[in-house]
């Protein structure tokens, strides 16, 4: 036999022992599972951070995720990046389960080139975000990033351009959050700031739309990462961030708390959960906690902590313009949303961070068919020549129209006070509020009592024997004819006077009647909000 005839041999020997296909998917997809390598999941793992698969690992039910586009591969070859691929690239995409309920969802890989955001990591990730819609199912980002790849250039710019649309026509459709884990800069901020939730992480997750070393290059100000764009600073200064946690596994599970308030989609109503609270329950401490004296501050939450299902108050950006309170909790099992003063801090007046704050929220209500009820005791908008110059008119003008706008359930309970244009303003009864209560003792005027004799009795004020006691006896005297609940309900503005301690079980059974509630306006692209 020739040497060529046995090489021949050989060869369909070996031929005769393919590899096994099904250990070589395994192993592709063990590759896959390494992300960047060990090293970096280390380096990942030393900064207190989670990989991109141990977030979704963490957030989803056990056994529910199904991954997209695993195999996926960058395509560019600048800068050597041929040398460098991996399969996934930088995002690992797909969908699972919360509470049984479906979710897809998107975690930029930093283990990979930086979690950076090229061509191939966008089109995983409005894959995802097209099938959500689809679907009419939530999508929840986790960002971890360093932003735009730069060895792709202008393709990567592209790549978010394409996000902010999805995340665009998705608004409204299907509830959308974000989870800042990590650095998120430039234009990569503005996917969060699209969605309807931004959670963050104290002291490991950044956002800014210029660094530190830029901001003093330009301006010669000198601040640390933490600073600038820090989990405290956008959950207390900006407004940007709604949730800020201590850790990752904290924020990723009020993750999952908060989508248990929110139905699927606008077309779907949010889940109802089997109730652990009486109905009926009357809450006379109520009356214990507002105290007498219109001026004198309290604590609205234990208010809203009373009235609602035991322990189901969620409070949402409770560190940022906190003179107004915002926030989900249950009545009877089913999901509310609520508005409230706060008469501890700046003694619940409005202001512009207070207007956007609320009116932000009664839209977002409003898009998922959550019922709003708001909690009154204001005394009016915050004066002042900052809040004029700023354009308190414009911004405090975005929350009359979220309230007039919005076609849920809204329900109000004026616990203490209502004067002036915040009265009008914090869902009154022609704004379109479906229910509006007040308890006795109530005060509902144009001004309160001081403001109004000081202007209506000016003079006689100052020609009294005794300025002080003259303008306490006038303000008693304006107390008793115009600063009281049953004028207002005398002219229908109120549809009942309630003891506090009924407030609860009213409520729950409004509820239980507006959830039949259908509004037909007429058709239009959208209305002209004074943004």
């Amino acid at each position: 036999m020739s040497k060529q005839e046995e090489s021949d041999g050989d060869d369909a020997a070996e031929s005769t022992e393919p590899s096994d296909p099904v250990e070589e998917l395994r192993e592709r997809r063990r590759e896959a599972e390494r992300g960047g390598g060990e090293a970096r999941i280390e380096a990942q793992h030393e900064k207190g951070k989670m990989t991109a698969r141990e977030r979704v690992d963490f957030l989803v039910d056990d056994g529910t995720f199904t991954e997209v586009d695993a195999f996926v591969e960058h395509r560019s070859t600048n800068f050597g990046m041929g040398e460098k691929t991996f399969p996934g690239d930088a995002v690992v995409t797909g969908y699972g389960e919360v509470d049984g309920r479906k979710v897809f969802l998107f975690a930029h890989d930093f283990t990979v080139l930086g979690g950076s955001v090229g061509e191939v990591v966008a089109e995983k990730i409005c894959k995802v975000m097209d099938r959500a819609i689809e679907n009419g199912v939530p999508v929840i980002g986790l960002n971890d990033s360093g932003g735009a790849r730069i060895q792709e250039g202008v393709d990567s710019l592209v790549g978010f351009a394409k996000i902010f649309n999805r995340n665009t026509e998705a608004s409204g459709l299907i509830p959308q959050i974000s989870a800042v884990m990590g650095p998120c800069a430039g234009g990569a901020t503005y996917s969060p700031a699209l969605t309807d939730f931004t959670f963050m992480v104290e002291d490991t997750s950044h956002m800014f739309i210029t660094g530190p070393n830029v901001i003093e290059t330009v301006t010669g100000e000198q601040v640390s990462k933490e600073e600038l764009g820090g989990a405290g600073s956008h959950s207390s200064k900006s407004g940007v961030a709604h949730f800020a946690y201590d850790s990752e596994e904290e924020a990723l599970e009020n993750i999952r708390r908060l989508l248990s308030y929110l139905p699927q989609n606008n077309m779907e109503d949010p889940p109802r959960v089997q109730p652990w609270d009486e109905p009926d329950r009357e809450v006379p401490e109520l009356a214990d906690i507002v105290p007498n004296a219109p001026r004198k501050p309290y604590d609205m939450t234990k208010v809203i902590d009373r009235v609602v299902d035991e322990d189901s108050f969620f409070e949402v950006q409770e560190n940022w313009a906190r003179n107004v309170v915002v926030g989900f909790g249950r009545m009877d099992g089913r999901s509310v949303g609520i508005v409230a003063n706060q008469p501890r801090v700046s003694a619940g007046t409005l202001d512009i961070d207070a207007s956007e704050k609320a009116a932000r929220f009664i839209r977002t209500c409003d898009s998922f068919n959550v019922p709003v009820l708001s909690f009154v005791d204001v005394p009016g908008f915050m004066p002042g020549t900052e809040q004029e110059h700023n354009g308190i008119i414009r911004r405090g003008a975005k929350l009359i129209y979220a309230y007039a706008e919005a076609t849920v359930p809204l329900l109000s309970v004026v616990v203490r006070k209502a004067y002036g244009g915040a009265y009008i303003v914090m869902s009154s009864k022609f704004l379109g509020s479906d229910v509006n209560y007040a308890w006795p003792g109530s005060e509902m005027a144009v001004l309160g009592p001081r403001g109004a004799v000081n202007i209506l009795h000016r003079q006689e004020i100052a020609d009294a024997d005794d300025p002080d006691a003259r303008r306490e006896e006038l303000m008693d005297e304006f107390r008793e004819e115009f600063a009281h609940p049953y004028g207002p309900a005398r002219r229908g503005y109120l549809d009942d006077v309630i003891e506090p301690k009924e407030t609860r079980k009213r409520l729950v059974d409004d509820l239980d009647l507006l959830t039949r509630k259908r509004e037909d306006t007429p058709p239009k692209d959208h209305g002209n909000i004074p943004l």
